[in-house]
């Protein structure tokens, strides 16, 4: 397969050439600062978007067991900072970061290791994409002079989204490194 982009939708199809690259516009927040049922509306997995539902938000947060996680400029840019790292480690080419308070964005491309694995553990390894960045954001709060303690500093999993074409990846690149700040969300 000769495509630099390959589609979200080729690799559900099942394809049987393993594809290149994959580029993936990833998303996750913060423990306890976007719950479900938020009055911003939320995701749910497998379901998408959500409509407000403020007595599921309040049963989530009577249920939390730690404070929620808000992160301060020092913060985020170490955050940032450790993504653009591992990136490069791994060879991947990040389009686009931006930490906020509240949650992270990434665009980014990688290639998969597929090729001895079954198609469909594409999945699998697009969720260690997003995971891997997690985990190393984490270690860098941690090691910070004013470390975040919480046991959790994440939400479960996230949002991951395959971007199909380079129009996709482009309304992708300006949503994260403009239109946040024009939302005013989360800086």
């Amino acid at each position: 397969m000769n495509d630099d982009n390959v589609s979200g939708k080729a690799l559900a199809a099942g394809s049987s050439d393993p594809p290149e690259s994959i580029t993936l516009f990833i998303t996750w927040t913060t423990y306890g600062a976007w719950l479900p049922g938020d009055s911003r509306g939320w995701r749910k997995w497998k379901k998408g978007e959500q409509q407000p539902q403020p007595l599921l938000e309040d049963w989530c947060r009577d249920r939390m067991k730690e404070k929620p996680v808000l992160l301060n400029a020092h913060q985020r840019e170490a955050v940032e900072r450790t993504i653009h790292e591992h990136a490069t480690i791994r060879g991947w080419y990040l389009h686009a970061v931006s930490v906020r308070s509240n949650h992270v964005h990434v665009a980014v491309t990688v290639v998969p290791k597929v090729s001895v694995e079954p198609l469909g553990a594409a999945s699998s390894t697009v969720k260690r994409v997003r995971d891997q960045f997690k985990a190393n954001g984490t270690t860098a709060l941690r090691r910070l002079p004013n470390p975040i303690t919480n046991e959790k500093v994440w939400t479960k999993g996230g949002d991951i989204e395959f971007l199909d074409t380079d129009d996709d990846l482009e309304q992708v690149v300006l949503y994260i490194t403009e239109a946040q700040d024009r939302m005013d969300r989360g800086k």
